[in-house]
């Protein structure tokens, strides 16, 4: 890792299937003047293709391929653990593959990134009228969870893949804890990084849904898999509860 005074982000993609899009996501990136590592999550061989064609057109394009769909947390983890090793990156801006979200954002959330830079920088989404009603109302239901679970308001939205991760705190973390390697990844890993005192700063920023049409969010098996989190964290909170509570006090 680099020096401590360094600030060295890198915007970290996760993709499966999203040949559609990923080209508009890779040119608003770099627009910004940051370069991406997509993370090939097991992509059909179209998709592949199209991953191979952006990370051979721009120096500032590189490409992790797995050899097998690992689910969106997999890919994530494994897109921060070769910014780290690869390229010597500080911080990793995670950001969705679809579209969905506003890639020029990036300075914003790398300006709140380096000037906090041990604190982890949550999206909020500001939606628009896209967003579907049935994940909208189930995203405040882990909402409620999450306060729970932190016995705070600290995190937004825990569900929002738009973030900004300090490695230094959040590798150890994964190599440490088994998260869920899915859906259930983006909440749970935010909250026991806030268990471990990670700050967790907020940033609006507009969500649109998505645009290529696909999500590969399964409403049945995924929201099965977001419960089950929920129910795991709420029992690590109950043995937690005194040193969380504690915290607030001393705050």
């Amino acid at each position: 890792m680099s020096a401590p005074s360094a600030f060295r982000p890198i915007v970290v993609i996760p993709v499966f299937d999203h040949e559609e899009a990923i080209g508009a996501m890779v040119a608003g990136v770099r627009a910004t003047g940051v370069e991406c590592l997509l993370v090939d999550d097991g992509s059909k061989p179209s998709c592949a293709a199209v991953l191979d064609a952006l990370d051979a057109a721009d120096d500032g394009v590189h490409l992790e391929r797995l050899p097998r769909n690992s689910g969106k947390g997999g890919a994530v983890m494994a897109g921060l653990r070769a910014a780290a090793t690869r390229f010597g990156a500080t911080h990793a801006v995670q950001i969705d593959a679809d579209g969905q979200h506003d890639a020029s954002d990036i300075p914003a959330f790398l300006g709140i990134a380096r000037a906090n830079p041990q604190a982890i920088v949550c999206g909020a989404p500001v939606y628009d009228a896209s967003v579907p009603k049935g994940r909208l109302y189930g995203r405040y239901l882990t909402h409620v969870w999450v306060w729970i679970n932190t016995l705070s308001f600290d995190i937004r939205d825990s569900m929002c893949g738009f973030r900004v991760y300090p490695l230094a705190s959040v590798l150890p973390l994964i190599d440490s804890e088994r998260i869920g390697l899915r859906m259930d990844f983006d909440p749970e890993i935010v909250v026991r990084a806030h268990w471990r005192g990670v700050p967790v700063l907020n940033r609006e920023t507009r969500v649109t849904y998505p645009s290529d049409g696909v999500s590969h969010f399964d409403l049945v098996r995924d929201n099965v898999r977001i419960s089950k989190m929920h129910a795991r964290l709420f029992f690590g909170m109950l043995w937690r509860s005194p040193r969380l509570l504690w915290r607030k006090v001393a705050a």
